[in-house]
């Protein structure tokens, strides 16, 4: 496991020891394909770190059908950590597309972590500008999706007006 930990941009340099007690704080969890790591809604109390499999993040919104493809995440991707950060309920779904094993984080386990290695608050900052940008195209894509979804609801105008 401290081999895919030390791989992870957000725990970029905390020295072995230290992702050795990220781990022996964390919780291992499995997941088969098909199951939801967490809901769109739901209380944000950890963060997921994947180690092995796949997962997709969606965002459900009441004007469309479909829920918005975020991103698909791998191993030494993590997700869940914007919850963590600002304590607001989950902002996406995420479902296991394979098998998936995590290490889940708790929020005070992530605090103690920036406490003692304050460079993970810059790679959180940075995590969470990236999420900021990704909600911005998602702004637009939904704005496009409600735009479309409003014109094929709308009858046709007449193109001509005829005179009599």
């Amino acid at each position: 496991m401290l081999d895919i930990l030390s791989e992870v941009h957000l725990f970029e340099g905390i020295p072995l020891n230290g992702l050795s007690g990220l781990a022996k704080r964390g919780k291992r969890r499995s997941f088969p394909a098909g199951s939801r790591l967490m809901r769109q809604g739901q209380a944000s109390k950890s963060l997921h770190v994947i180690l092995r499999g796949r997962v997709r993040v969606e965002r459900a919104h009441q004007d469309l059908t479909d829920p918005l493809l975020l991103s698909e995440l791998g191993p030494g991707e993590v997700v869940g950590e914007m919850g963590v950060l600002d304590g607001e309920r989950r902002s996406a779904t995420v479902t296991a597309l394979e098998d998936t094993e995590t290490l889940e984080v708790t929020r005070g386990a992530v605090a103690q972590l920036v406490l003692a290695y304050p460079k993970v608050a810059g790679a959180l900052l940075r995590q969470m500008s990236k999420r900021l940008r990704s909600a911005s195209d998602l702004a637009e894509e939904l704005a496009r999706r409600v735009e479309r979804r409003g014109a094929e609801a709308r009858p046709a105008r007449a193109r001509h007006r005829v005179r009599a």
